[in-house]
C-alpha cells in the first residue's frame, strides 16, 4: 500500500465536557472558551462530534457559530437584547477542549416566558449572513 492512510473519524453520539459530568450531543448550544480571555466564551450549535487520532483522544465539534451583535458587520443596536445572538452561516471544526459548558438559545417567545434567566440562556431572533453582513428576515417588531 502506497503513503500511509489516516485512521478514520469516528462521529460520536456524545462526549462529557472537561472536568464535568455535563454531557453535549448535536444539536447541543455549548459556550466555548475564547483565545482572548478577557472576551466571553462564544456560542455555538454543536452540528457534529468526532474522535480522530490514533486512539481516538482527539475529540472534535463541528460547530455552527451564534454571533453577538458586536461580532456582527452592523455592531450592537439599541434594539439588541443583552443576551441576543445570531445564529450565523459560519461553521467551524473546534478541539472540544476549548467548551466551557452547555447553554441554551432560545426563540425571543420561549425567552420571553422564562421565569428567571440565568447566565447561560441567551434568544435569537435572526440568522446571519457572515460574508454579507445580511440578516434574516431584515426587519422585526420591537
Amino acid at each position: 500500500m502506497a503513503g500511509k492512510s489516516r485512521p478514520p473519524k469516528r462521529i460520536l453520539e456524545s462526549y462529557t465536557i472537561k472536568g464535568s459530568d455535563r454531557v453535549i450531543k448535536p444539536g447541543d448550544c455549548v459556550l466555548m472558551r475564547a483565545s482572548d480571555a478577557s472576551k466571553p466564551p462564544y456560542v455555538a450549535r454543536v452540528e457534529a462530534i468526532e474522535a480522530a487520532g490514533s486512539r481516538g483522544t482527539n475529540v472534535r465539534v463541528r460547530v455552527r457559530w451564534y454571533y453577538r451583535p458586536e461580532e456582527s458587520i452592523g455592531g450592537r443596536r439599541p434594539f439588541h437584547g443583552s443576551k441576543e445572538v445570531f445564529l450565523s452561516d459560519h461553521y467551524d471544526v473546534q478541539s472540544a477542549d476549548t467548551i466551557e459548558g452547555k447553554c441554551n438559545v432560545h426563540s425571543f417567545r420561549s425567552y420571553t416566558k422564562l421565569d428567571s434567566v440565568n447566565a447561560e440562556d441567551f434568544f435569537c431572533r435572526f440568522e446571519y449572513k457572515s460574508a454579507t453582513g445580511s440578516f434574516v428576515p431584515d426587519r422585526i417588531a420591537v
